[in-house]
């Protein structure tokens, strides 16, 4: 199992060798990196969200969910996730905020995040406070979504997304 948090080291404008580089970039409060799950690929094992946390190095919010098997992981925190629901990543999950589904089968109208571009990449687009994209519809082997931008985009069928607004309070 892997650390969830561990020290964001600030470089202060400083070279390899230490020296100062750039004047006027020191202190700040010590962060940790939290390590967010974008890939969601502990497939068909429902998790128990154990809290909603505040990232100091993002905008949005972020769940600790506890696997049924033991592992902790954090992802981004969907509008109307709370504590204690029971969320999973399947072909079968229902239509409800923090679960993640293929694009396919996720219905028309319904806010989504964390899209991936590339299948089995994990979530490139859509992560921050605040925005979801809308699923527009299906054209053969691909999915029509209205980005937050207000582009209409062909994602392929085989890529997942999460349901939800992402939440920033």
């Amino acid at each position: 199992m892997s650390k969830l948090k561990y020290i964001l080291p600030k470089k202060s404008a400083r070279d390899s060798q230490g020296h100062v580089s750039v004047r006027h970039q020191g202190g700040r409060v010590k962060r940790f990196l939290r390590d967010i799950d974008f890939k969601r690929d502990k497939k068909d094992i429902p998790a128990k969200v154990v809290e909603i946390e505040y990232d100091p190095n993002r905008n949005a919010r972020i769940a600790l969910l506890n696997y049924e098997d033991g592992e902790k992981r954090y992802i981004l925190a969907p509008f109307g996730l709370k504590e204690g629901a029971k969320i999973v990543a399947s072909e079968k999950a229902s239509i409800e905020p923090g679960n993640s589904l293929p694009l396919s089968k996720i219905i028309p109208g319904t806010p989504v995040h964390n899209l991936e571009i590339t299948p089995g990449k994990g979530g490139q687009m859509v992560k921050s406070a605040g925005s979801a994209a809308v699923i527009q519809g299906t054209e053969g082997k691909f999915t029509l979504i209205k980005l937050p931008s207000g582009e209409i985009r062909r994602f392929s069928e085989n890529t997942w997304g999460t349901v939800g607004q992402v939440r920033n309070m």
